[in-house]
């Protein structure tokens, strides 16, 4: 998928009804380059956007917050002279991570920038901010050089017993990708293991049986059991995930409920840790369990030793299978640590947050609570047919724990 232009991104976000389109992006520089940050940074694979976002919210939290102090900070080794701009740090500190990494958007993110330091009065104060926030991103770049991030690796199955994953067809012939995501540095947590999901049912066990039925009977492609608002649900969290999903619901509720900039600074922060170290927790439960996925499991039904499922040599789901192990889920888990982190700041409920995606004309979804968006996000890989039921209850499982540890542990106030 190619990234589009940081331009035609903010023309999206200022006039399109999706998730990103309901803060008023004017108004705080966080809140504006928080924006741009998901938009540029969408032509990454969903883990790589997720390590990329952690990276640039931290550059703008350790900006901001080495001129307002109202933090621990997460490096301190930022300091600001008296009087520089925050607003200015902000926006230095996200345009130079974003042009760091991805260099083929500089002019975008270069006319970006320009427009936002234009609305903040030219001097010194300015000057000084500016400095801070490239000071503050050449930290982060230099911290997480050498992360585990690279170079790619990648997993090719050695049995094929009943339970084990097996590449599907959409794998490229090396096998399973981001193998190596779960070695990559966490942000937050002490370890990718610190949070390891339990293992997986029994293939002959009830729990199993009920979870196959299931996405055998509602996840198949041409599945007649599937309700038409599930296969909108499917289609539009396959299309939206956790990077794009959570920092614009973040952005709807920091539009209801507006905090400081600081305050933004910190949230989207947190928000963008919780979302990387589940991804990176939940790769290292992956490859530690090895589960195979619906689409392997169902055609070998009468290999798995449980006389409760019935085989489909056909079966096909309704989505396209990632190239990894399907449990825990990866969705779920991004998820549920999001939501952790954005009820713990603005509330789980009574909210007026909608979501849709340029990609998808028509699908527009309205929530009032977080855990209406984190269920509708376990219909969609279920109804999917890509993941059990299980696989959604111990990635939100796991995801919830990354969250509300990185919250009580992480950037807490210095003046509670």
């Amino acid at each position: 998928m190619i990234a589009r232009s940081v331009a035609i991104a903010m023309i999206a976000i200022l006039s399109m009804p999706m998730a990103a389109a309901r803060a008023d992006v004017s108004s705080d520089p966080v809140i504006e380059w928080n924006a741009i940050m998901a938009t540029t940074t969408s032509g990454q694979n969903p883990f790589a956007q997720a390590r990329l976002a952690a990276i640039t919210q931290l550059a703008v939290f350790e900006a901001v917050n080495a001129v307002t102090h109202d933090y621990e900070p997460y490096l301190g080794t930022v300091a600001a002279p008296a009087g520089a701009s925050g607003e200015a740090a902000a926006v230095a500190a996200a345009h130079a991570v974003l042009v760091n990494y991805l260099p083929t958007q500089v002019d975008a993110l270069d006319d970006a920038r320009d427009a936002t330091l234009a609305s903040i009065p030219d001097g010194q104060s300015e000057q000084d901010g500016v400095a801070v926030g490239e000071a503050a991103a050449a930290a982060m770049i230099a911290l997480r050089a050498g992360d585990g991030s690279s170079p790619p690796q990648f997993y090719l199955p050695t049995t094929s017993d009943p339970g084990e994953w097996q590449t599907t067809p959409t794998c490229p012939a090396a096998g399973g990708i981001l193998f190596h995501w779960q070695n990559v540095t966490p942000f937050g947590v002490r370890s990718n293991d610190q949070f390891r999901a339990a293992p997986p049912p029994a293939l002959s066990s009830p729990e199993y049986a009920r979870a196959y039925d299931e996405v055998l009977t509602v996840g198949g492609f041409e599945s007649l059991e599937r309700p038409v608002d599930r296969s909108d649900i499917a289609r539009l969290y396959n299309s939206l995930l956790a990077v794009a999903v959570w920092n614009g619901v973040g952005r709807q509720l920091a539009d209801e409920e507006p905090m400081s900039l600081s305050g933004h600074a910190r949230a989207f922060a947190l928000l963008n840790m919780a979302i990387n170290d589940s991804l990176t927790t939940v790769m290292e439960s992956k490859y530690q369990y090895l589960f195979w996925r619906p689409e392997t499991a169902i055609r070998a039904g009468d290999e798995d030793g449980n006389d409760r499922t019935a085989a489909d040599a056909t079966y096909a789901p309704f989505i396209q299978t990632p190239c990894f192990p399907s449990y825990p889920s990866a969705h779920a888990s991004g998820s549920y640590a999001a939501r952790a982190v954005l009820a713990r700041l603005w509330g789980a409920g009574g909210h007026s947050i909608a979501i849709s995606t340029p990609a998808l004309p028509g699908i527009e979804v309205h929530y009032t609570t977080l855990k209406q968006i984190t269920s509708d996000i376990d219909d969609a890989r279920v109804y999917g047919g890509i993941h059990f039921r299980f696989d959604q209850d111990a990635g939100g499982k796991q995801g919830r724990h990354v969250g509300q540890y990185i919250f009580a542990n992480d950037l807490q106030p210095l003046d509670p």
